[in-house]
């Protein structure tokens, strides 16, 4: 026997049913409106080429392959923050047309391969196909994934506009491009060490414009650390006295649209792209000295060390008086005595100078320095009014002021060495380039013949007790800071 279906229920139900389907309807609605997410996994839906799970990116000009997925969706996000910086970098709108497949290899704790990053170009039926692979023995680490991704989105740019023709020229971007990308973009964030430019800018700068050119990226990753510091520093002043030219961003946009398939010398390509380098054959250097100079130039409001206002403080206190001949002579002043017999006018000129410096050397000065700054130019004042009778108790109670604040200042420097030191977990890869000049010359040892090293290697035996191991050459490894 049927059952009997009461109207109520069955207008229940249709209520049900009814607010059900606005329900789903809001939630479409408020999906609709959401942003993009970070990184949309598709492990279901698209394997990638070598058939391991991806993501894509937020403009989705990257799709990452391999690892976890946390590593692939950090991957993501990293790659689109790099683009973000290139483009506001070169004031320019999201326009790609050329993807970049991204694909993560190995895991922590893996050997470590030569290199960390390699970007391959290949060419097929429907055009360019850019892929970079990253290796993770290190994990996933930000700078040097960072700088092969702007490596890959200047290959992009160059090509994107190109006909889907294999191009007959090969295809390259100097490394001091992306060097100097990476490091005008970490000015802009102020994420970079200005003391590295006053350093390269007082000692003529360790790279030149034409070792800078010429650098290959095969030789860029041989070069030890400090060098690697040296060519980013010059490289991003370049880049950054190009780009803040008149009209820089749309000459530096032309630039790197032309540069991977140019096959002449760079300075030609510059001036072509950025006129007011035309202005005399030394233009460009004089543009980066320039630069050099401005970046490295400290603010009013950056502070000295200890060390540093304490430099400042013993050239600051200098007395300066002409002797009988008329001759400019110069005396400390701890040696005040010596002209306790000047008159008042040549006692004022004498504290000038050094008044003078005092009040620059307290716009920078370290905080606790202004006090002391203060006395010395009261005792400069006592001093030219012949007021002297406590000259020599103030200067030895501030001359051990001093020796007390460097003391606490170097204390302070050592115990937070020792704590750097004690509390690390993890390798900071500071001693990497020197780990590889190690293996290199371990791999190819350079016998000397000379005179002087065969009579070396014969005096050698006569140092070594029977029975030990002979130390090899570079076996010193240093701690893991």
């Amino acid at each position: 026997m049927e059952k009997s279906i009461r109207p109520g229920a069955s207008c229940a139900r249709s209520l049900a049913v009814f607010f059900l389907a606005v329900t789903l309807c809001r939630a479409e609605e408020n999906l609709a409106n959401q942003p993009a997410p970070k990184a949309v996994p598709v492990e279901d839906l698209l394997p990638n080429f070598d058939g391991a799970a991806a993501v894509f990116s937020r403009s989705e000009q990257f799709r990452i392959s391999g690892g976890q997925a946390a590593t692939r969706g950090t991957a993501a996000n990293l790659a689109e923050e790099t683009k973000d910086e290139l483009l506001r970098l070169a004031e320019e709108k999201d326009e790609w047309k050329v993807p970049i497949r991204i694909s993560l290899r190995g895991k922590l704790g893996d050997p470590a391969p030569a290199r960390e990053t390699v970007l391959r170009l290949t060419f097929d039926e429907n055009g360019y196909v850019m892929e970079l692979f990253v290796n993770l023995s290190r994990g996933l680490r930000n700078e040097p994934f960072k700088r092969a991704v702007t490596e890959a989105l200047v290959y992009a740019g160059s090509i994107q506009d190109r006909p889907k023709v294999e191009s007959e020229v090969p295809l390259t971007v100097p490394p001091w491009v992306v060097e100097g990308l990476r490091e005008a973009s970490a000015w802009r964030l102020k994420q970079t060490d200005r003391k590295l430019y006053e350093s390269l800018f007082r000692n003529g700068g360790l790279f030149k414009l034409d070792d800078l050119f010429a650098l290959s990226a095969a030789e860029y990753i041989s070069i030890d650390g400090a060098s690697r510091a040296a060519f980013r520093i010059s490289a991003g002043a370049l880049m950054m006295a190009l780009i803040e030219q008149p009209d820089g961003k749309a000459g530096f946009r032309a630039f790197l649209a032309e540069l991977a398939g140019f096959q002449g010398e760079m300075p030609a390509l510059l001036r072509k792209h950025f006129p007011d380098l035309n202005l005399s054959e030394k233009s460009l250097e004089k543009w980066w000295a320039l630069q050099l100079a401005n970046k490295g130039t400290a603010p009013l409001t950056e502070s000295l060390s200890v060390i540093q206002t304490e430099r400042g403080l013993e050239a600051a206190l200098r007395l300066r008086y002409k002797d009988e001949a008329g001759v400019l002579k110069e005396i400390t002043l701890a040696e005040w005595q010596s002209l306790a017999e000047l008159e008042q006018p040549e006692r004022i000129e004498a504290v000038r100078l050094a008044q003078d410096d005092l009040l620059r050397l307290s716009y920078r000065s370290f905080p606790s320095y202004r006090v002391l700054l203060l006395e010395y130019q009261v005792l400069l004042s006592d001093f030219a009014k012949g007021n002297t009778k406590s000259m020599v108790e103030s200067l030895q109670a501030l001359t051990e002021t001093r020796a007390t604040m460097v003391a606490k200042a170097e204390r302070a420097r050592d115990f937070m060495d020792w704590f750097e030191i004690t509390r690390a977990r993890e390798t900071s890869g500071a001693f990497d380039d020197y780990l590889s000049l190690k293996a290199r010359l371990k791999s190819r040892p350079n016998t000397r013949t000379d005179s002087l090293s065969k009579y070396l290697d014969r005096l050698d035996p006569l140092f070594t007790i029977p029975g030990d191991k002979k130390a090899e050459p570079f076996d010193f490894i240093p701690p893991p800071f």
